[in-house]
């Protein structure tokens, strides 16, 4: 499968517009966001677990991130509360599943090879009533992941790169200002081509998921 795999294009996909589809396991349903690959794929999906659901025990090869939206996400390292930030590097190993069910933000096979160092931590969650802020929480290479958190009315403009920029709504709403300007709530997912800048305004308090993705992370025409 390939799908919004090209980097030199802007992808938008709004909440409103968004469906779950069935993954190979029962209980667990997933919106396919982008994705080169089958079920072994480089990917950005948003997963939902019913309560009592499970996936199989797999190895992330190329490492996953994820941050849980609601509920509790279980594996056998631990429980991770709504607004947890995990990454899974390369090598690593676990069994996911939820007792009360659960959505995750997940990205699949999109780490450096080299780039080793678990992570687990909660995110601020304080929506600011003014400016601007942004917390740093990766970095690795061209890879850099960070939480922005901005008061309603601001603007949020991050500078062109050589690398796709990617925003992923975690609450309130944004303006996404391109040639035409289209409002972003919660859970909508954008990205920006390399070379291109990032700009939003907030509607309302907002946090925002943003990062780099590196162009040799999204391989074209290739099956992760």
């Amino acid at each position: 499968m390939q799908l919004r795999c090209n980097l030199d294009e802007y992808v938008c996909v709004p909440a409103q517009e968004q469906a779950y589809v069935p993954s190979p396991m029962a209980g667990v349903e997933r919106i396919l966001l982008d994705r080169v690959g089958d079920e072994v794929a480089v990917a950005t999906s948003i997963v939902r677990y019913a309560p009592a659901s499970h996936f199989p025990a797999h190895d992330h090869a190329l490492g996953e991130e994820f941050i849980v939206l609601d509920g509790v996400f279980s594996d056998e390292h631990g429980d991770y509360a709504p607004f947890t930030y995990v990454r899974n590097p390369p090598g690593t190993r676990h069994t996911p599943f939820s007792e009360p069910g659960c959505t995750i933000f997940v990205k699949l096979r999109q780490f450096a090879t080299d780039d080793l160092a678990p992570l687990s931590v909660p995110l601020n969650q304080h929506l600011p009533e003014q400016g601007v802020q942004v917390d740093a929480l990766h970095a690795h290479g061209a890879e850099q992941v960070c939480l922005i958190r901005a008061a309603a009315g601001e603007r949020i403009a991050l500078p062109a790169a050589f690398q796709a920029r990617e925003g992923f709504v975690l609450k309130g709403a944004v303006d996404w200002q391109t040639d035409t300007t289209r409002t972003l709530r919660a859970r909508s997912w954008l990205r920006v081509p390399p070379g291109c800048p990032f700009r939003l305004q907030a509607r309302e308090p907002s946090i925002i998921l943003a990062k780099t993705r590196p162009r040799s992370s999204l391989p074209q025409g290739t099956p992760a």
